[in-house]
């Protein structure tokens, strides 16, 4: 209980900060609403209030508010696939877009861009509308399977071998795209290099409802596995002994983490890094226990990425840094920290 306490404590902490830091998001921006803060204009709303201008209304609510919980839901989802691998496979440096997660969801949705004309009218409506979502899914469960049943020999993963085979998928995948991005038209090429640098900048409500719903059901199951994470602390053997069912375990953080990496790609391209240095931070404050770095991971990788969000917005006004840049120039040094860290033990 008193453990459960503490983290009740982080978590109310962190989602003050968190609230701290959209307050601060929101009224970071080139327009000018007359005097008066993005967040006065916001109550106004909400009170309803007829003497607000349309284009108040339209930047605070479908550019600024929008793109703010945008960046908390894809933030929080990035953080906890990170987060969820690492404890599986017990390496500090399984994210999805080192494995090939990233790549494999990546590809598809460029082969969905720029050859989707071709099959796109044979769908239905409803398929059309969300193709690249789809695809973007579809492709890094593939990766994510592909690299799993490549390290995995005897019901046993080979770290190393996991590592290496995603290092392959993402050449492989990346490649592809790169002959994609050759053959592809103007308006194709504009959208393959969103994907490529990532970016928030196309949130909308009805893309925020789709994250929220895939949010929703991905932490009710992921969630609750922190004990049986670190349970596999311990190795695959010595957690079946404590009653965890390593198998069912291994399937539902690989489908969901799927899933979780598949939509945030689908919505925003690639945003990289973002699961490697939240868990990484958390790990440097509460050891390894999951129990703890979980939960936590789902605000502080929106802290992160809405943090790094404001900043691409604002460095070079009225222009925008795409965020993908600024969390690969952040994930960088922390991704050599770890592999000095554990250089004798990687060798």
């Amino acid at each position: 209980m008193k453990t459960r306490s503490k983290l009740y404590v982080y978590v109310s902490i962190s989602a003050i900060l968190l609230a701290m830091i959209a307050v601060w998001s929101l009224n970071t921006g080139v327009y000018d609403f007359g005097g008066k803060s993005a967040f006065e204009v916001l109550g106004k709303m909400m009170k309803g209030d007829p003497g607000l201008s349309l284009s108040d209304r339209y930047v605070v609510w479908e550019v600024r508010a929008a793109r703010i919980v945008m960046a908390i839901l894809i933030g929080s989802m990035l953080a906890v696939s990170g987060t969820s691998l690492q404890g599986l496979f017990k390496n500090p440096l399984a994210t999805g877009d080192l494995i090939g997660l990233t790549s494999g969801a990546t590809l598809l949705a460029a082969v969905t861009i720029v050859l989707g004309g071709h099959f796109k009218q044979y769908l239905p409506e409803a398929v059309q509308f969300s193709l690249v979502g789809i695809a973007a899914f579809i492709g890094s469960f593939l990766s994510m399977l592909l690299v799993y049943r490549i390290s995995t020999s005897g019901g046993k993963t080979n770290v190393v071998m996991m590592l290496l085979s995603g290092v392959a998928i993402t050449a492989i995948g990346f490649s592809i795209t790169g002959f994609l991005i050759y053959i592809s038209k103007d308006d194709q090429l504009r959208d393959l290099t969103f994907w490529n640098l990532g970016s928030l900048a196309a949130a909308t409500w009805t893309k925020n409802s789709i994250l929220a719903v895939v949010l929703v059901i991905s932490y009710f199951i992921l969630l609750p596995k922190g004990k049986a994470l670190n349970a596999m602390m311990l190795g695959e053997k010595d957690a079946q002994h404590l009653g965890i069912n390593v198998e069912r375990l291994k399937k539902q953080i690989i489908l969901i983490t799927a899933l979780m990496i598949g939509s945030c790609v689908a919505f925003s391209g690639t945003i990289g890094f973002v699961g490697l240095i939240v868990p990484y931070i958390l790990r440097l404050l509460f050891k390894s226990d999951y129990a703890f770095i979980l939960p936590l991971s789902a605000i502080f990788g929106s802290i992160l990425l809405l943090t790094a969000d404001t900043f691409s917005r604002s460095i070079v006004e009225p222009s925008e840094l795409p965020v993908g840049i600024l969390t690969a120039l952040m994930g960088g040094p922390i991704f050599i920290a770890i592999l000095v860290k554990f250089k004798k033990s990687l060798l």
